[in-house]
């Protein structure tokens, strides 16, 4: 292997794990989600900006995701925390970035994905690889989406 693909490799491999985070000893996943939350606290953006950050983050994180799987050797391991990060912020799409949201959104998420209702955990057994470390977070932000996208139509004044 050249010198180039290694480091491209222990590349994608510290942006699966975000660096540190992912080998954090207790409740990495939790980290990575509170990475995805302090990165929007600190890092505003204008909804285009935002829309095209997650979509990187989502095509970068399966590949990513993929190449820590194998470089790790553990299907879906607890290191790789891409798919958390990224599903939080797939939880705050189109949302105001108020602290009662972003905290809803941090609580809501984790919920999601440490429960797995269905179909997430359905599709979780079907698709293996980094689409597979990927969607089910992916999933997870969504149903916290639109939870909170239905409590800000109801509750419009709240968060």
């Amino acid at each position: 292997m050249s010198s180039s693909n290694t480091l491209i490799t222990r590349t994608l491999k510290q942006i699966a794990t975000l660096g540190f985070i992912g080998y954090l000893p207790v409740a990495p996943g939790t980290f990575g989600t509170l990475a995805g939350l302090f990165f929007l606290i600190f890092f505003r953006m204008p909804f285009p900006v935002y829309l095209l950050f997650a979509s990187l983050c989502v095509a970068v994180g399966i590949i990513a995701s993929r190449t820590a799987e194998e470089m790790i050797g553990e299907r879906d391991s607890g290191h790789i925390v891409i798919d958390e990060f990224t599903g939080y912020l797939i939880s705050m799409f189109a949302l105001p970035q108020t602290i009662g949201y972003l905290a809803a959104a941090f609580f809501l998420f984790r919920f999601f994905d440490i429960l797995k209702p269905p179909p997430i955990r359905t599709v979780e057994g079907l698709l293996a690889g980094g689409i597979g470390i990927m969607t089910d977070d992916i999933m997870a932000g969504v149903c916290t989406n639109l939870t909170l996208q239905a409590w800000r139509l109801l509750h419009p004044v709240i968060f």
